[in-house]
């Protein structure tokens, strides 16, 4: 069995642990992984048009997470299952069906079942495929959903957006979520 030297890189509302890394590839990595969160200017979490959104509670629910996602996304399957892990979170999942004519299908037949989260976990957690849409169904929060998300740039899925306004763009860890949950709060 071979051990490798590990360092532990402390980054502003994130801990990152790189293996086998020297100092100045650790600085590099920083900042690359610095880059990838950027506060929203002007924003308030309140903006956020929530109706529109499927309403996830993990625990008590006090503190706010916003997730546009894609049906048909692996990183946003692994985003929702990492949520799990997270206590005390409402997660504000944003229908963004981006990656073809199959996540728009999909993404209204979420939006329309009777029970949205419930259709959502199943979908994100065990592949239960959503029972199509039934009679007449409002699915215009889906059109309003990219409208919204190209006003924030969301060029990709998953992006998260946090109660301070931090926006990442792509998947992380529990461990960064949590982190970056507790540094919103603040």
């Amino acid at each position: 069995m071979k051990l490798r030297r590990q360092l532990l890189l402390l980054i502003p509302c994130a801990v990152a642990l790189l293996a086998g890394a020297n100092v100045s590839e650790a600085q590099s990595r920083k900042s690359s992984v610095e880059g990838r969160f950027e506060k929203l200017a002007g924003f308030t979490f309140e903006q956020l048009p929530l109706a529109d959104a499927i309403k996830v509670v993990h625990g008590d629910g006090k503190r706010k997470l916003a997730v546009f996602s894609d049906p048909n996304c692996g990183h946003c399957k692994r985003v929702d299952q990492d949520l799990k892990k997270i206590g005390n979170v409402t997660v504000y999942v944003f229908l963004y069906p981006i990656l073809g004519a199959d996540s728009v299908a999909r993404s209204r037949n979420v939006w329309c079942s009777k029970e949205r989260t419930k259709t959502w976990e199943s979908w994100m957690q065990s592949g239960t495929e959503p029972a199509p849409a039934a009679g007449a169904c409002d699915a215009a929060a889906l059109q309003r959903n990219a409208d919204f998300g190209r006003k924030l740039d969301v060029k990709g899925t998953p992006t998260m957006i946090f109660k301070d306004g931090t926006r990442v763009p792509g998947a992380i860890s529990a461990d960064w979520i949590e982190q970056l949950l507790v540094a919103s709060e603040r």
